[in-house]
């Protein structure tokens, strides 16, 4: 049987991506849905279990009403529409990836085809009180992500010996 040999940085990416849920490696990374790069005013902090507060996205900004968004990945609308009071705006990327955005205007429909980077709505008021910002979701199948991992490297720092 041939004898693989695998760099230990490759090695070390593998297992310390297989352990942060919404990693993606660096060929791979999505673009930020606002420009220039925004902060984040409220990270992902999901529940224990679904039916338990949390916040299962982040909020960035500071933005201004009408602020294009743009497609973080390529993908496909499944959902534009009202969500309670709010316009959402859902893009399925593949692999079971969605990502959504609120709240968001959106001339788009589902079946639309977005391209990364593409603008696909604005900005609309009302989600946080203070400042304008965007709540930006990721769900990987069932489970909700982190939408920072896909466009930061949240990996821990490991130090390896030189030699």
């Amino acid at each position: 049987m041939p004898i693989m040999k695998l760099s230990i940085s490759t090695l070390v990416l593998a297992v310390t991506m297989a352990g942060i849920p919404g990693a993606t490696p660096a060929d791979e990374r999505w673009s930020w849905p606002l420009s220039p790069k925004p902060a984040a005013l409220r990270t992902f902090d999901p529940p224990d279990k679904p039916w338990l507060s949390g916040h299962r996205g982040v909020d960035l900004g500071p933005a201004f009403d009408g602020a294009p968004v743009t497609a973080p990945s390529d993908g496909v609308v499944t959902f534009a529409g009202v969500v309670v009071d709010r316009p959402v705006l859902t893009i399925d990327h593949g692999g079971g990836l969605r990502s959504s955005f609120e709240p968001v205007t959106s001339d788009l429909k589902p079946g639309d085809t977005v391209r990364k980077g593409q603008a696909v709505g604005s900005l609309a008021p009302g989600h946080c009180s203070a400042t304008a910002c965007l709540h930006w979701g990721v769900r990987r199948g069932e489970d909700y992500a982190n939408p920072l991992g896909f466009v930061e490297d949240l990996r821990p720092s490991i130090l390896l010996p030189l030699e």
